[in-house]
């Protein structure tokens, strides 16, 4: 494609910072580096129309980990290393909500249900360590996180009792990514749509970027790509694909909060009168590690079964939508914030939790310039 003068002077030019991706987190990394040099050109590339991997397709969850989830993390990581990915979480949404504010983001502060198999022996296994979580997290929320509630929303096919976490809390996603993109363009932060970035090669100061439009040089280059990362020879990160879909309105739904099911890999909430449903990853690791947007019979076939057996099985729906998002997952739960070398920097690897750490994440990464 020939761009004109024009095009090239206003937005290709002496530009500073380029930020490759617009999700949470290279929005957040644009806004921070703004605040610190307020004179900079920031160019933010992206591939899609719509950031593209799962910024703007994820299911709007504000939380920091089931009580499951911390009880498997604590197999492989320290004590230390779990309460700094908690905290980490815990800091993101605070930073993610005074930002954009409460309104903006419409968050609710719902309460988030664990929810478990008749089949399973996991909550009894959550039973035995709910003590031992709380006091471990009470430092960081001054209460206990962690307590037991009756089925009251009348699942079928489940224990008798939930775990209850008084400190999640649910977003609209789209209103929040709205919120946060007209923030970033009302700061002079300019964004290309439909760019992808094909290669880069880097000088001794500047780093030339190959796109399907155009060519460009600028002083910095970061990554801010999560489950597309290994594109761009970030070999650490992994794709992991999350099938997501949602009901129709349904009439005086009660279910209020977000709700977790089997170690998380099911997960749903009520939004517009309608429940939202996703997961089914564990059903087929190797093929929904993947790049490529799409849906499976498995998985499907799964999350349908469960609308009837489980969540809404006297309730009649329909299935209005069905979407996917790509995350980028690793063999550690922290994310990658790293200079890659002189030039490039990145700030990947969310594991799932992009909402709760995009905000940090992207402050994280700005930092490695702002020092």
């Amino acid at each position: 494609m020939k761009l004109s003068y024009w095009e090239i002077k206003s937005w290709l030019v002496d530009v500073d910072y380029t930020i490759v991706g617009s999700g949470i987190v290279g929005l957040s990394c644009a806004l921070h580096l703004k605040e610190h040099f307020p004179k900079a050109k920031i160019l933010i590339l992206e591939k899609g129309i719509l950031p593209q991997g799962a910024s703007t397709k994820n299911a709007g969850f504000a939380c920091f980990g089931s009580l499951s989830e911390i009880i498997d993390d604590l197999k492989s990581h320290s004590k230390e290393e779990v309460l700094e990915l908690v905290k980490k979480r815990v800091d993101g949404l605070q930073l993610l909500r005074k930002t954009l504010g409460d309104k903006d983001i419409r968050y609710q502060a719902l309460g988030g249900y664990e929810l478990f198999s008749k089949q399973d022996n996991l909550f009894e296994e959550c039973l035995a360590k709910k003590e031992e979580i709380n006091k471990l997290l009470k430092p960081m929320f001054n209460a206990n996180v962690f307590s037991i509630n009756d089925n009251v929303y009348q699942f079928k096919n489940i224990k008798p009792n939930y775990i209850y976490n008084q400190f999640e809390g649910q977003i609209d996603t789209g209103k929040m990514m709205e919120a946060l993109l007209k923030k970033v363009l009302s700061k002079g932060i300019k964004i290309l749509n439909n760019t992808v970035v094909k290669s880069f090669s880097e000088g001794q100061n500047l780093v030339k970027i190959d796109t399907n439009n155009f060519e460009l040089s600028t002083s910095k280059l970061l990554i801010a790509t999560n489950g597309f990362s290994s594109h761009l020879s970030i070999e650490e990160v992994k794709p992991a694909r999350a099938q997501v879909l949602i009901t129709n309105p349904i009439k005086e739904l009660p279910i209020k909060g977000t709700f977790h099911l089997d170690r998380g890999y099911y997960y749903f909430r009520n939004i517009d009168n309608r429940i939202l449903l996703g997961g089914g990853r564990n059903l087929d690791f190797k093929t929904e590690e993947t790049s490529k947007f799409g849906q499976t019979e498995v998985v499907q076939n799964k999350l349908k079964e469960l609308l009837r057996t489980t969540i809404l099985p006297e309730t009649p729906f329909k299935i209005e939508h069905r979407w996917s998002g790509i995350m980028g997952v690793g063999s550690q739960k922290k994310a990658i914030v790293k200079q890659v070398s002189n030039n490039v920097f990145c700030g990947v690897r969310l594991g799932g939790m992009g909402v709760a750490i995009g905000s940090l994440v992207g402050k994280e990464l700005g930092d490695l310039i702002c020092e």
